[in-house]
């Protein structure tokens, strides 16, 4: 049975070529596609591989439930995905849920969200896919909502404490110690901190790496630079004003996400403080607003796209039952970047 890696050799071109030229030949040159092709039709391929499928029961495809596309984070993270399975000659079927706009903020209702979720797993389990990864809105525990399942699940962006799950997430609590370190370092001792949403378990996570910082800097923590945000940049403009007012008020500003940050940079120009001369900021999660405002924002990037190739390549690791997949971490923790730009000045 000819494969895609053969097909790949004697067409002189990379097993993702091979898939471009037979799923999406706009990524490729007209004359790459007509020699794939021509080898395609000499061997038979793919011929050969519905003949395969059809015999063995694999489809060499992934179904991707995604709960909301239009996140921040969910286009990098099925970017990902997409690639590593089209270098493994794998086909995705994408479902988005659109939880958002279907039940609002109202996430931890479980049971809601499991009706949801069913039909749609219903639908990539009758298209035969071989495994399933979960993208989740928001970094959470989404136990529950899916039940026991006849094919592989990795979760991504979200995890369960279900035994035996596998997810991939970035390390909240480590990203958050090395940007306050990063601060501490600079001479900011008097540092504030605008949080999420106080139930939420990133904005745990993140004030845990900012203790483990002071800690280790032998800097006393003072709860009175904190303030939670919600996310957006209007918490973030209305924690900013009341840090900025305090008769002490910190020389730097960690804002736990970017949209807050352009909160913090609203309410220093409406206060006629410069930043970075008069005060310090640093937001996280370096989305696209981060490098158009004035000045370019200091912040951590998440490893989104590494998220979704390692969720790959996990999922195709268990669909294979590889024994090697099995010993690893099954909960993965990535390391985020601190992308350094203008928003931030040494006081050492």
């Amino acid at each position: 049975m000819v494969t895609i890696k053969d097909v790949a050799r004697l067409a002189n071109v990379s097993t993702a070529t091979v898939s471009y030229a037979l799923n999406n030949p706009s990524k490729i040159s007209k004359e790459t596609r007509e020699r794939v092709l021509k080898v395609v039709k000499e061997t038979n391929y793919e011929v050969n591989r519905i003949a395969k499928s059809l015999k063995i029961k694999e489809t060499n495809t992934i179904g991707i439930i995604t709960e909301d596309i239009t996140v921040f984070s969910t286009p990098e993270i099925i970017d990902g995905i997409d690639a590593y399975a089209e270098e493994n000659d794998y086909h995705i079927i994408l479902e988005n849920v659109r939880l958002y706009k279907k039940i609002g903020n109202n996430y931890q209702d479980t049971s809601k969200v499991a009706g949801i979720i069913s039909e749609l797993v219903g639908i990539l389990l009758s298209r035969q896919v071989e495994g399933i990864i979960y993208v989740g809105a928001h970094c959470r525990d989404v136990s529950g909502i899916i039940g026991r399942l006849p094919i592989p699940i990795v979760y991504v962006y979200c995890y369960t404490n279900e035994e035996s799950s596998f997810s991939v997430n970035y390390d909240d609590e480590l990203a958050a110690y090395e940007l306050t370190n990063y601060l501490l370092n600079m001479g900011h001792k008097e540092l504030g901190m605008i949080t999420g949403l106080t139930d939420s378990m990133q904005s745990q996570m993140r004030l845990e790496g900012c203790k483990r910082a002071f800690s280790e800097h032998k800097v006393a923590f003072n709860s009175k630079y904190i303030r939670a945000g919600n996310w957006e940049r209007e918490g973030g403009y209305q924690a900013a004003k009341e840090l900025l007012s305090l008769s002490q008020a910190p020389t730097a500003i960690f804002a736990f996400n970017d949209l807050m940050a352009g909160g913090v940079i609203d309410a220093a120009n409406e206060m006629g403080l410069n930043i970075p001369g008069d005060i310090s900021l640093t937001g996280f999660d370096n989305r696209e607003c981060s490098y158009s405002y004035t000045p370019q924002l200091t912040t951590m990037s998440l490893p989104l796209s590494e998220m979704g190739r390692r969720s790959a390549e996990l999922l195709l690791g268990l669909i294979k039952k590889e024994e090697e997949i099995k010993d690893k971490n099954q909960n993965l923790k990535l390391k985020c970047d601190l992308v350094e730009r203008e928003s931030t000045l040494s006081l050492a």
